[in-house]
């Protein structure tokens, strides 16, 4: 064995072996949307004395840290995302409204001496406040004697002696001992019964207790020790959030709540299982497929699937990444993306072999790896800059959508180039094989290629006529973005949208109705599944929820929430600015790349073909009433990623057949590079397609809509790299004035057609040896 291949199989054995040791021992971190549970994202703003900046984020972000802890939710995180962001995820909680209301309220805490029962329509003068107590009694306050700074500790205790029910001790640290002594020792100078004798804790401008100094606490002396005792005839519930608002603190600066996801467990589980027999029947009928084209080669490259599958399941434990429902479906993708790589290198295997002449399979192998590194290379970096587009610009479980793909197609290159390359070098050198080249499947062109070999079809001859299809098809699917506009999602526009399973089949219009009737005359309400319904509503509190929840129960029976969505008004804009900006910075990144790489004109051809797919796909999920989300964006800029691969495919021949015959009219260098790319072209959209099926069929309501778009996208990239980037290539190249690129070291395969090539005068067997 050479050096080379033996350092390749030894990276490759080491890679494996990590790979199961880390697949056996790590566990993966789920996303809440497949464990369920709810995920909270609250932003800092300023205060009148503080500016909500990351230092002041930071110990927001530790107050919030006890609060959590205190509600009893197994395995919570907490984490800052930016400057002045904090995302809480809360697994398996439910009902985020007690979360929600105990994280998000600042807890102003403050003890005020009553000065009196305020009269009817009396103001606060000066510095003093005018409150109601817990039975409604206009009190006077004065300025506040200590705050909860001052605070050490507050738990809820149930009176057992006494029976008394649930009360609240509050125990004081520094000064706040002696100015409590001083309070209480104040208010014990007041007759029992006067109104003086009274304390007045205030939270977040509201009394929630007000209780006389006890009769036996004396004059100017007051409650010493720092510890005293909170009633009010407390139930449990309002005992313990009142401790654990006093305990937890004042927040450094006020917080608002811009994002809240709940998600059942049973959709996550039901989630993970679809998203396995997804990958598990889309990887077998991939891997059969390419076995049936590739035969012994492609039942090598199934092996090397498998590899690829837990090489990057492995690198998402060994990073800690979390494996969300979109990740999942991108985890799935990248099988079908993995697939392109082996196509490309038995394709070009296989004209080597043609070349040849029969002979030097094992060369032929090596050529193909070598002639295909350069189009996998740059196909796979276009598609990485998609996937960190995503990461930079999408938010919440989209953004592992971006990481699992980013892992995919890293993982898909180690599988093609090292395993692959390593088990089919061993193969091609066994000398049986040798003997019987037919079973590689590398002896054989394939049906597709013959037939073009044989017709030789100028697909470029009506280069302008495929232009105005391509034009009628914008229009055709812009008209639907015109005439129907686009159903943008919750999470571009704002708002909250909440998923019921009921036990009986719910009409939308009849639930539309009871809703309007029930105070929510806006909400949007659509059927997403045999007992599944949705609704939609601008502004909804969580308060609110409980009241649709019940007027859904009240039409369908059992109710149970799969999924609640909130995002704020100013993270949707945010959202749907940074979607914008993604989509921009995607099309400008692909072009400059494919530009520097090969020519401006190259450049500028491919992104119009992007975006001739992006508003094809926009427009026919228009005329679809399909949402557009999150979830469509990440497909929208893999369609994006996948387009320009196929470009690049394309072009990277047409540079190396043109660099070889720079004599030849670009237009017919052009149709020979689409001729000999289509049966890599089939072939690698009929694996995507396996994959895409599988996941349409299985993946669920949510993931049907991503397969879709991307069936949709891979069948309008495919036709636009052939017949929209190339003409406009072509087009371009007629008038620009650069010179024809250099060979370059690329392959010998460099035939435009049979009339081109020039004769073989190496002797065959059956020879008579004249040759003319």
């Amino acid at each position: 064995m050479k050096r080379a291949n033996l350092v390749r199989a030894l990276i490759a054995l080491a890679v494996v072996a990590l790979s199961v040791y880390l697949t056996v021992t790590t566990s993966p971190r789920l996303g809440l949307d497949l464990r369920g549970g709810t995920q909270i994202v609250l932003e800092t703003r300023d205060s009148p004395t503080a500016k909500a900046d990351r230092e002041a984020t930071d110990r927001t972000l530790e107050v919030l840290r006890r609060r959590v802890d205190a509600l009893g939710v197994a395995e919570p995180g907490i984490t800052r995302s930016g400057d002045n962001r904090i995302i809480v995820e809360l697994p398996g909680l439910q009902d985020p409204r007690e979360a929600a209301d105990v994280l998000g309220r600042t807890a102003q805490l403050s003890f005020h001496p009553v000065l009196g029962v305020a009269e009817e329509g009396e103001k606060a003068k000066g510095k003093e406040r005018v409150l109601p107590d817990e039975s409604g009694q206009r009190l006077r306050l004065g300025p506040a004697a200590l705050t909860g700074g001052e605070v050490e500790d507050a738990e809820a205790q149930l009176d057992q002696q006494t029976g008394g029910g649930w009360f609240v001790t509050v125990d004081l640290r520094g000064k706040g001992k002696d100015a409590w002594a001083d309070l209480t020792g104040e208010a014990a100078c007041s007759p029992a019964g006067d109104p003086k004798r009274r304390v007045a804790i205030v939270l977040d401008d509201r009394v929630i207790s007000s209780p006389q100094v006890d009769p036996s606490v004396a004059c100017n002396v007051g409650i010493t020790g720092g510890s005293t005792q909170i009633t009010g005839s407390f139930s449990q519930e309002e005992a313990k959030e009142l401790a654990l608002l006093i305990d937890g603190g004042a927040l450094p600066v006020p917080v608002e709540l811009i994002e809240q996801r709940t998600v059942g467990p049973t959709l996550g589980k039901e989630a993970i299982e679809a998203s396995a027999w997804a990958a598990v029947i889309g990887t077998a009928l991939t891997a059969l497929f390419i076995i049936c084209v590739y035969r012994l080669l492609g039942l090598l490259a199934a092996v090397a699937l498998a590899c690829y599958g837990l090489i990057s399941y492995a690198a998402l434990v060994a990073l800690g990444a979390t494996l969300t429902l979109p990740g999942l479906a991108g985890f799935v993708l990248a099988i079908g993306m993995a697939v392109d790589a082996n196509v490309l290198v038995f394709e070009r295997a296989r004209e080597e072999y043609a070349a040849r002449g029969g002979r030097s399979l094992r060369t032929a192998v090596t050529e193909g790896f070598r002639n295909a590194f350069s189009a996998i290379a740059d196909s796979n970096i276009t598609t990485l800059l998609a996937a960190g587009l995503l990461f930079f610009f999408a938010s919440g479980p989209v953004r592992g959508f971006g990481v699992t793909l980013s892992l995919g197609v890293l993982a898909s290159m180690i599988s093609a180039l090292v395993i692959t390359r390593v088990l089919v070098e061993f193969v091609t050198a066994r000398k049986a094989v040798r003997k019987h080249p037919a079973i590689t499947g590398v002896a054989r062109v394939g049906k597709v290629r013959e037939w073009l070999n044989e017709r030789q079809p100028d697909l470029m001859r009506h280069g302008r006529r495929w232009l105005a299809l391509s034009a009628a098809a914008v229009v055709l699917a812009g008209s639907g973005i015109v005439a129907r506009g686009l159903d943008f999602g919750v999470e571009f526009t704002g708002g909250r949208l909440i998923e019921y399973s009921t036990a009986s089949p719910v009409d939308p219009e009849e639930a539309r109705s009871a809703l309007a009737d029930a105070g929510f005359p806006r909400a949007v309400v659509q059927s997403s599944g045999d007992d599944d319904l949705t609704v939609r509503v601008d502004e909804l509190s969580n308060a609110e929820e409980t009241e649709v929840a019940e007027t859904i129960e009240g039409l369908g029976g059992d109710t149970e929430k799969v999924r609640d969505e909130l995002i704020g008004p100013s993270l949707g804009d945010e959202l749907r600015r940074n979607a914008l900006i993604a989509l921009c910075i995607a099309l400008a990144a692909q072009m400059l790349y494919l530009a520097i790489r090969f020519r401006w004109t190259f450049g500028a051809a491919a992104v119009v073909a992007m975006v001739h797919d992006v508003l094809i796909l926009i427009g026919v999920f228009a005329w679809l009433g399909k949402p557009i989300d999150g979830v469509f964006l990440a497909a929208l800029l893999t369609v994006i990623g996948y387009s320009v691969n196929d470009s690049v495919v394309v072009f990277d021949r047409v540079r190396e057949l043109w660099g070889a015959n720079r004599k030849i009219p670009f237009a017919k260098v052009a149709n020979t590079a689409i001729l000999q790319t289509v049966p890599r072209t089939v072939n690698t959209g009929m694996g995507a397609l396996f994959i895409l099926a599988a996941l349409a069929v299985l993946g669920g309501d949510t993931l049907t809509d991503f397969a879709l778009a991307l069936l949709i996208g891979i069948v309008v990239g495919t036709w636009s790299s052939m017949f929209t980037a190339t003409p406009i290539a072509i087009e371009l190249e007629a008038r620009s004035s650069a010179p024809p690129p250099t060979k370059g070291g690329k392959s010998s395969v460099t035939t435009m057609d049979r009339s081109d090539r020039r004769p073989d005068r190496r002797r065959r067997p059956g020879d008579t040896g004249a040759l003319v």
